[in-house]
């Protein structure tokens, strides 16, 4: 294993556009900065507003108060077979927080049902005109093992990624860069943090990860990180070791986090050159591949879920909720059994939702079809 450089993802996500657009048209939030009463939540892209940003994402720390962010479904061990897309809801505009009707929200992007090596999943595409796709869980983690089988891209400038995100940011990622299809990337953050020396590191050996299907996995513990390719252990890291000798602190994931599986265009002139070299150049639009089909893709098969919750909750419980001696350096989780769901129509300070989605530049869809790759 060697270290490298690697980016956040979702961070990724956010062009320049995104922000010069916040700017003008929205209030954006952070723990230093929360949001006023009226547009009480901090949304998980930094922008303040109430109805649904107050679902997925919404961080609590930077919200107006602890409790504006609704709380967040709480896990539950399950087999995600992600070719049934009646529960994987197509515009997460429309969610109102009810994780007993849809497991899936699309974030941004589309999906279509697809078939590779006999093996029914979906596609989730990326193009020039419409960018990338991003996929969440409705229901958070909050430890345990979870197992994603899927195949990559395999084009330069184009990522794969299966990453958990907490409300705080803390994140954990399996990412696959560009045309590397024999190796995968791991990582960690902790509340969105860019260490001055990556955690970031390259697991080498995969066979063809276009080509072939593989289960990876993420099998996250209070005490302990391990990543795995087909069941066998690739790195393991201990919180102990993600200690800050400068602080004292431990800066190891540790708050209830969303599951996402995306697609995203790393290799584009908006992106920092870090950012583009890493994920092995710029994209090449005119490729074959992207040609003949329209878009690239990677595929996903399914997800399981086995939660190990710290503490045990009690047959009332439904959902997380941090603590009311939360802080930026010791957020608190507790179970809870208020509803996660909301009811009305959402609004964003300055900006309504189509501006949204012009900051996130791309179009919300959901295609099914019988594409066979």
């Amino acid at each position: 294993m060697k270290q490298i450089c690697l980016f956040s993802s979702t961070l990724a996500f956010l062009t320049s556009a995104v922000l010069v657009q916040a700017a003008q048209q929205g209030v954006t939030c952070n723990s230093t900065n929360p949001c006023p009463s009226q547009y009480p939540c901090c949304s998980e892209y930094g922008f303040c507003g109430d109805g649904y940003y107050c679902l997925g994402g919404c961080n609590p720390l930077a919200s107006n108060t602890l409790n504006s962010c609704k709380p967040s479904p709480m896990c539950e061990n399950a087999n995600y077979t992600l070719s049934d897309t009646s529960r994987i809801l197509s515009n997460y505009t429309y969610f109102n927080g009810n994780s007993s009707e849809y497991d899936w929200v699309v974030e941004q992007g589309s999906i279509i049902n697809t078939t590779s090596n006999g093996e029914a999943a979906i596609a989730v595409l990326l193009t020039e005109t419409g960018g990338g796709t991003l996929l969440s869980s409705t229901r958070y983690v909050h430890y345990g093992q979870i197992t994603a089988r899927l195949q990559t891209g395999r084009w330069a400038g184009v990522v794969t990624a299966f990453i958990t995100m907490s409300s705080i940011k803390d994140e954990i990622d399996w990412e696959f860069p560009g045309n590397q299809t024999t190796t995968g990337q791991t990582n960690y953050f902790w509340q969105g943090v860019i260490p001055a020396q990556t955690a970031g590191v390259i697991e080498t050996g995969l066979t063809n990860t276009y080509s072939n299907w593989h289960d990876f996995t993420i099998d996250w513990q209070p005490e302990s990180l391990t990543f795995l390719v087909d069941g066998n252990v690739t790195r393991t890291i201990t919180a102990a070791q993600t200690t800050n000798n400068a602080t004292g602190l431990v800066q190891f994931p540790s708050t209830p986090s969303r599951i996402q599986l995306s697609i995203w265009p790393a290799g584009i002139s908006t992106e920092p050159q870090g950012t583009v070299q890493w994920a092995g150049g710029m994209i090449n639009w005119s490729d074959p591949d992207y040609v003949s089909a329209g878009h690239f893709y990677a595929l996903f098969q399914s997800v399981s879920v086995q939660c190990n919750d710290p503490t045990t909750p009690s047959a009332s419980d439904t959902s997380y909720v941090y603590g009311t001696n939360s802080s930026v350096d010791t957020p608190t989780i507790a179970f809870s059994n208020a509803s996660t769901m909301i009811n009305g129509a959402s609004a964003l300070i300055g900006a309504s939702a189509s501006a949204m989605s012009t900051w996130f530049g791309v179009s919300l869809a959901f295609a099914l079809g019988g594409l066979v790759l």
